[in-house]
């Protein structure tokens, strides 16, 4: 089966999280994406978790689909093969410095209708990782518990995964915009601008420039409407949310706690049937509703809950995901269990888009480091055998160094 990019290269010069995702989008969708590292492996070549042979299982998860070559860049010959490949593919996407062999102006010099997105931590080019932009979104102040005076930093890089998926769209949106006029383009894409946009659309730029306000700290709690957490019967816990006045009145029905509600309505002036009117007695809402949680487990919950129309779900650990929630599991056609060299066999995920009229592509894993270098020189530069040997001989270039399976 083709993938919707079927026909489309790409070299990738990456590391870590934002890049690599956007290389592994396209993949997925059928694109031919050929990843480049250094001898012996990139930055993020023994990135945690880890297999227990030692492999990452950060790189097995973010490089799905890809081929690899193993390339000594820091050598004249390594890096005119890197430009070769990107000048015989048309397109590059990458998170390297972006000076020096590896400009925009130099690499295009042999290919003026190249593609070429560069990823940066600032607009100036100076460095930043999601860990170090997230404290200065402000989101990290107002995370956590009520009484907790330090800020909440996120485990999950989520500016990194914005910022992989708008690589993938700056690059196909450039590639449609060379289709209609043949012209190249270099993109500049940078974490911070993708971090601080997000704030401003969500609104908080606004909030604060308009209205002085700057949101405190207040738990679980949801934002400008109701939602909250809840312990169950059998220490589960389960997040609640009556956003929509849909689900505020099918939370009211599951639980039978109307008449309560309109007691509060009553007693405060507030109208429970407006968001604002729920953001503002979420503390009545929530003593009203924690003893019918607290009676019931979480099976209990879920089955008075089925079809109701109530906007719940349950707090899960990894494990507990992988082991109770069928979305997790082939019973979703985006997961298939996949074997990987030395590591073994595992649950792992497809592209969540799904192209009704061509079919989402099977799982591919993730390559052996340099797995495919010389394939990639043949069938892309065209090197013969004893010209991609003399490479091997040389040092140059390098193949797999663990052993592959089919």
């Amino acid at each position: 089966m083709n993938g919707v990019l079927d026909g489309f290269q790409l070299i990738e010069g990456s590391a870590f999280v934002a890049a690599p995702l956007g290389g592994m989008t396209l993949a997925q969708l059928g694109a031919d994406v050929i990843r480049f590292d250094q001898l012996g492996g990139g930055l993020d070549y023994e990135r945690w978790p880890l297999a227990a042979d030692g492999q990452s299982l950060f790189w097995a998860g973010l490089n799905k689909g890809k081929r690899s070559i193993q390339v000594d860049i820091r050598s004249d010959q390594g890096r005119q093969l890197v430009g070769d490949l990107i000048t015989a593919t048309g397109a590059l996407l990458t998170n390297f410095p972006t000076r020096g062999w590896l400009t925009y102006e130099s690499l295009s010099a042999n290919r003026p209708d190249l593609l070429m997105v560069a990823l940066a931590g600032n607009p100036d080019g100076t460095s930043e990782v999601d860990y170090t932009v997230n404290p200065a979104t402000g989101f990290p102040w107002a995370t956590g518990p009520r009484n907790l005076s330090e800020p909440l930093n996120s485990v999950l890089p989520s500016w990194d995964l914005v910022l992989g998926g708008l690589a993938a769209t700056g690059l196909l949106a450039a590639e449609r915009h060379r289709s209609l006029t043949g012209e190249g383009q270099l993109i500049r894409l940078a974490l911070s601008d993708v971090a601080f946009a997000t704030v401003g659309n969500l609104g908080r730029i606004a909030e604060v420039q308009l209205g002085g306000q700057d949101q405190r700290k207040d738990g679980n709690y949801l934002y400008g409407a109701f939602g909250h957490d809840f312990p169950t019967a059998d220490d589960r816990r389960v997040m609640v949310v009556a956003l929509t006045a849909r689900q505020w009145r099918a939370l009211k029905e599951a639980t039978k706690t109307g008449e309560a509600f309109a007691g509060i309505e009553h007693a405060t002036g507030q109208d429970l049937d407006t968001e604002t009117g729920r953001y503002e007695a979420r503390d009545l809402i929530a003593a009203v509703l924690r003893p019918w949680f607290a009676a019931r487990t979480l099976a209990e919950i879920r089955q008075l809950f089925d079809r109701t129309g109530v906007s719940w779900g349950p707090y899960q650990t990894f494990r507990q995901l992988v082991e109770e929630d069928p979305r997790a599991s082939t019973a979703n056609p985006m997961f298939e269990l996949i074997e990987h060299p030395g590591v073994g066999r595992y649950l792992a995920p497809g592209s969540p888009l799904h192209f009704t009229g061509i079919g989402r592509l099977a799982v591919r894993r993730a390559p052996i480091l340099g797995e495919h270098t010389d394939e990639v020189l043949a069938d892309v530069l065209g090197l013969s055998e004893h010209e991609i040997g003399s490479l091997h001989d040389r040092g140059v270039v390098a193949g797999p160094t663990r052993a592959t399976v089919g």
